[in-house]
């Protein structure tokens, strides 16, 4: 009887855990191509209530709607061309993160995202952009 309920504990493992990681890397890409598209009402969708942004030296904790407007800024001022998410992972806890350049009209920058797992949904609550050296 101990055996067959560890079978279906070492079962249930095997499907939980990458569906747990491939859901984390979804985010990650769905967060990827919100950037992409320069859309920061597509990126808001993604926001925690409030949210840690840095734009070059600036840093702040917004409201999610004042993060939307904050993100709008930049995205009117830096037009996206391209970006790219080159580095990934995520915990055992639910959290994930993606770190690419993004490439504007007017000059590069280095994008990082930190996203967590809140209940059952994934919310960013950090992003940086910081100038590409």
């Amino acid at each position: 009887m101990i055996l067959r309920g560890m079978r279906g504990f070492i079962l249930f493992l095997m499907i939980a855990i990458p569906v747990t990681v491939f859901s984390n890397f979804d985010i990650v890409d769905n967060i990827a191509n919100a950037i992409r598209s320069g859309n920061a009402k597509e990126v808001a969708k993604f926001f925690d209530t409030s949210v840690e942004i840095t734009i070059l030296d600036k840093e702040s904790v917004y409201s999610k709607v004042q993060a939307e407007m904050v993100l709008r800024d930049f995205f009117s001022k830096n037009p996206v061309q391209s970006f790219e998410v080159v580095h990934r992972g995520n915990s055992g806890e639910g959290s994930s993160y993606g770190i690419g350049p993004l490439k504007s009209s007017n000059q590069s920058f280095r994008v990082y995202f930190y996203v967590k797992q809140k209940g059952t949904a994934s919310t960013i609550q950090e992003m940086r952009f910081e100038k590409q050296k």
